[in-house]
């Protein structure tokens, strides 16, 4: 009898808008949304949780009246945290691709197998490391900690954007170009420098060929360049990623 009193209108109502928030996390999270994961094991996941932070969850009386906006707020809400944790991602991407294109190598394009889509050879290996970063540092770890401050600062279905979000999130993607070029800059200066030095080279001996000398002394230059920054690189990224933990638990804990 005990069991059949705890399955009630109140607790399923929270069952099932814990299940939504947590389906939607785990649908946009850094690591959680990789496209080799099997959806049996995201799944599983899902409930797991979802059954292990059910004693911490809560819901006010405006979620029973209006349970589909509700569910939307919390779908919105996995969408919006995720979607500021993979814009970190985002910034390597474009730094890769801004690299990528220097060396030459932007026909040379591999399928990213978290997206599905075809990306430059030099961002997709940058990617990978930084996802193998994440890791190291328990970035998985620092996202479940991020749910279990969500489900106890914000009642479930009482989701909504304000400025804060607004703000955070435009300077989030702002930041995809100013930093994403700005990793990229050696590159991109080294490249500037070899034209110039390549095009003193035509002058002075007309028959100095470009395509078949040129281009891979760039490239070889370009990699010594990428080898000694890329551990900046991923320094910063860990730092970016860090910050964006730190700001997203001052938002969510400030709903």
């Amino acid at each position: 009898m005990e069991i059949l009193n705890f399955y009630n209108e109140h607790n399923v109502v929270i069952f099932v808008l814990l299940l939504t928030r947590l389906s939607a996390l785990f649908l946009f999270f850094p690591f959680y949304s990789h496209a080799q994961i099997p959806v049996v094991i995201k799944s599983s996941l899902v409930l797991i949780f979802t059954f292990y932070f059910f004693p911490l969850a809560h819901s006010n009386e405006a979620s029973y009246n209006n349970l589909i906006f509700a569910i939307l707020s919390e779908f919105l809400m996995g969408f919006i945290v995720g979607l500021c944790l993979q814009l970190s991602f985002t910034i390597l991407q474009m730094a890769g691709e801004h690299m990528s294109f220097i060396m030459g190598f932007s026909m040379a394009s591999v399928l990213d197998p978290s997206t599905g889509t075809q990306t430059p050879i030099i961002g997709q290996v940058i990617s990978f490391l930084a996802l193998l970063l994440f890791l190291a540092y328990d970035g998985h770890h620092l996202c479940l900690i991020l749910i279990s401050k969500s489900i106890n600062s914000i009642d479930l279905g009482a989701f909504y954007l304000d400025d804060k979000w607004y703000l955070y999130i435009m300077q989030r993607v702002k930041d995809i170009y100013l930093i994403g070029l700005s990793l990229a800059f050696p590159i991109v200066a080294m490249s500037v420098l070899c034209d110039f030095v390549f095009g003193l080279l035509m002058k002075t001996m007309p028959q100095f060929n470009l395509l078949v000398v040129g281009y891979p002394i760039k490239i070889t230059i370009s990699f010594t360049i990428l080898i000694v920054i890329l551990g900046t690189i991923l320094y910063y990224f860990k730092e970016l990623v860090l910050k964006n933990f730190y700001y997203l638990d001052l938002l969510v804990n400030k709903v």
